[in-house]
């Protein structure tokens, strides 16, 4: 295992028992069998160890720009949102703990903003999925993509928040969750 893998699993389990905001470089370096000085050969500060983290140690959505045109949109969306729910119930432990921390909620923003991501990736995926959907003709021109993407991601977090909050580390039936909130939604088909 390199020593980028090293980190991003040391990184991965520090975030996930301290919180974003309480997990430090140091520790990460630490937990990793490391020096903080090899963590900034890898990485240029935490935030893009954290980003690390998010992308290869989470369950990551699948890219929605990947179903277009597959199989069906009711079961790509209910694909979409189960893996939605994945990914919020094992981030929300990391993430949720920057909020108590204004000054430190504020440095985070502009990083994620500098680099171009952000909690709005999720939303924003699903939303022009839906639009490539609609232009396809899989989709009535009728549903609004937006709208959509709020109710499905929105619904995701809240499920996974509350399962958090349960002191359960995945949604229960998350699948079958997934089914419901796609139900929900109205996709009208042409």
């Amino acid at each position: 295992m390199s020593a980028r893998e090293k980190i991003l699993d040391a990184a991965a389990r520090v975030m996930n028992e301290k919180g974003l905001a309480r997990a430090t470089t140091k520790e990460i370096a630490r937990e990793a069998g490391y020096s903080e000085a090899a963590l900034y050969k890898h990485f240029a500060d935490k935030q893009e160890i954290f980003l690390g983290v998010l992308n290869e140690r989470l369950p990551r959505p699948q890219a929605s720009a990947d179903l277009v045109g597959v199989g069906t949109v009711i079961g790509n969306l209910e694909i979409i949102t189960g893996q939605l729910l994945r990914f919020y119930v094992r981030t929300f432990p990391i993430a949720a703990s920057i909020f108590s921390a204004p000054d430190l909620l504020a440095s985070w923003r502009e990083g994620m903003n500098a680099k171009g991501v952000g909690p709005r990736m999720p939303s924003t995926g699903v939303e022009r999925y839906l639009a490539a959907e609609i232009e396809a003709g899989r989709l009535a021109a009728t549903v609004d993509p937006w709208a959509t993407a709020a109710l499905l991601v929105g619904a995701a977090m809240h499920q996974a928040f509350l399962a958090n909050f349960e002191g359960l580390d995945e949604v229960p039936d998350a699948d079958a969750v997934a089914r419901r909130l796609v139900s929900a939604v109205d996709l009208a088909t042409p």
